[in-house]
């Protein structure tokens, strides 16, 4: 498959690029697709579609809007089986979890934010003020590969209900699904100009975004370096800014929890996607006591992650993205051993690795203190350490004891016990005794996991400014027809 498009003012475009770049499938380690960049011209061309197209775009009712993204949710429906097959072969997520988690999940927050749509036209009332929300602008959107639709969606699908005009650039890694997208936006018939596509390195034509004057909003996901350079760029002018990125997640198991239920859920959290997901649980809190049932019950769990070809339906862990993924989570393996730690459980003698694919083996280590580098630096693979802790407000301790505020998980004997608990972290999402993930609920963190939050009514709040009318005595106003 050959790329040599993007997707400008409602039309494809041929790419200006001089560089293309190949795409690996993470299993067969075969170039499978080639991508053409784009040039700085096509930055500038994109953003001036979408500055020319947000005016009209903003003044669409948000009936209008929101009858917009349920065609684009029933145009990404036609295209899910180009979106599994793609998503999985770039990042190598077992077909049958990118199904669910990849393609359906990101289809379904395409009607949710329809629904919420409508809701921006309800005025809050404050005392003689009436507080409207109004579209940001132009927002570009930068986003990472190890969930490619999912992290789209959650910047494009907002912004647009929003009424914002979006340039999206996919990470480099992992095109594929917006191509995609931006075929079933074509499909649905969206204003020229609304959203737009280019595709290259953030290096240059992500730094082009950000720094791009007609740029009212910067919405990024990635890693916490590439946030700190952003927020400083954008900072410098004032930009509109969301930053979702890395995490070291926590998961509490306290005095009495359920411990097979705890260890079950910390090791399907922290291996999900081959532990390529920034709100993995990648630290497992124990009480002292409980630390050698705790490995037992690791030692017996792990044989279920079986490896190998994400299109077998046995298939429960598949390969890393990029052979560059597996030597940096190799690396940081083999740095924790020499540093004292120890494989407690999996790792490359609990089952033979195949025999091509970025594969690291599923891996616990033990003997880690909390400050080791493998206990506070994101590894972005496979990885779970184990520490036991003496005292209650020890572990608190402990989980807070990170740069990192994404999510945490707590395990009790009660939820009100671990809830007690659950409110001395400072994590931006904690999972209260294995309550299912909620994609209403606001999802970012503190500290270096970001600034800001995504999902739901907190994510279309994202993309909106405020305005508030101060009403003279004897003016009701007229809701949202007060201009």
């Amino acid at each position: 498959m050959n790329h040599q498009k993007t997707y400008i003012n409602g039309q494809w475009r041929e790419a200006n690029g001089a560089v293309t770049t190949d795409l690996v499938d993470s299993y067969t380690e075969a170039v499978f697709a080639r991508v053409r960049t784009s040039s700085l011209s096509d930055v500038d061309l994109a953003v001036a579609s979408a500055r020319a197209a947000w005016p009209a775009w903003s003044r669409q009712s948000t009936g209008a809007r929101a009858a917009a993204l349920q065609r684009v949710a029933a145009a990404l429906v036609a295209r899910s089986d180009a979106l599994i097959e793609a998503i999985s072969r770039e990042v190598g997520m077992p077909r049958k979890l990118v199904r669910r988690i990849q393609v359906e999940a990101p289809i379904a927050a395409w009607r949710r934010y329809a629904e919420l749509a409508v809701t921006l036209d309800e005025p809050v009332r404050i005392g003689h003020s009436i507080v409207e929300r109004v579209p940001t602008g132009v927002v570009a959107c930068i986003t990472p590969w190890n969930y490619p639709l999912h992290q789209i969606t959650a910047k494009v699908a907002p912004a647009l209900a929003a009424g914002c005009a979006v340039v999206l650039k996919p990470s480099e890694i992992a095109p594929l699904s917006a191509f995609l997208l931006a075929d079933a936006i074509a499909a649905a018939d969206l204003p020229a100009g609304v959203f737009n596509l280019v595709h290259g390195h953030g290096e240059d034509i992500g730094d082009a975004l950000v720094r791009h004057a007609d740029v009212d909003m910067i919405s990024f996901t990635g890693s916490t370096a590439a946030g700190r350079r952003i927020a400083a760029t954008a900072g410098s002018q004032l930009k509109r800014l969301g930053l979702e990125l890395g995490g070291k997640s926590a998961s509490v198991v306290l005095p009495g929890a359920d411990l097979a239920q705890a260890v079950k859920a910390t090791l399907a959290s922290c291996l999900l996607n081959s532990g390529q997901t920034c709100s993995a649980s990648t630290r497992l809190l124990v009480p002292r006591d409980d630390h050698a049932v705790v490995i037992a019950l690791l030692r017996a769990q792990m044989g279920s992650y079986v490896m190998g070809d994400p299109a077998a339906t046995t298939t429960r862990l598949g390969p890393l993205v990029s052979a560059q993924q597996r030597a940096r989570v190799t690396s940081m393996i083999d740095a924790a051993l020499v540093a004292g730690a120890e494989v407690i459980a999996g790792g490359h003698r609990a089952q033979p690795v195949p025999p091509h694919g970025f594969f690291v083996p599923p891996t616990v280590l033990g003997n880690v203190t909390p400050a080791m580098p493998i206990a506070q630096q994101e590894v972005f693979g496979p990885v779970l350490v184990l520490m036991a802790y003496d005292t209650v407000a020890d572990a608190v301790a402990i989980a807070n004891d990170t740069r990192y505020g994404l999510a945490a998980s707590v395990w009790g004997a009660t939820p009100e016990a671990a809830h007690g608990v659950a409110r001395a972290l400072r994590a931006g999402q904690v999972d209260i005794n294995g309550a299912l993930f909620n994609p209403d609920a606001p999802f970012g963190g503190f500290g270096d996991s970001g600034v800001g939050r995504e999902n739901g009514p907190y994510g279309l709040e994202a993309f909106v400014e405020t305005i508030s009318y101060q009403l003279p005595a004897g003016y009701a106003g007229r809701g949202s027809n007060i201009h």
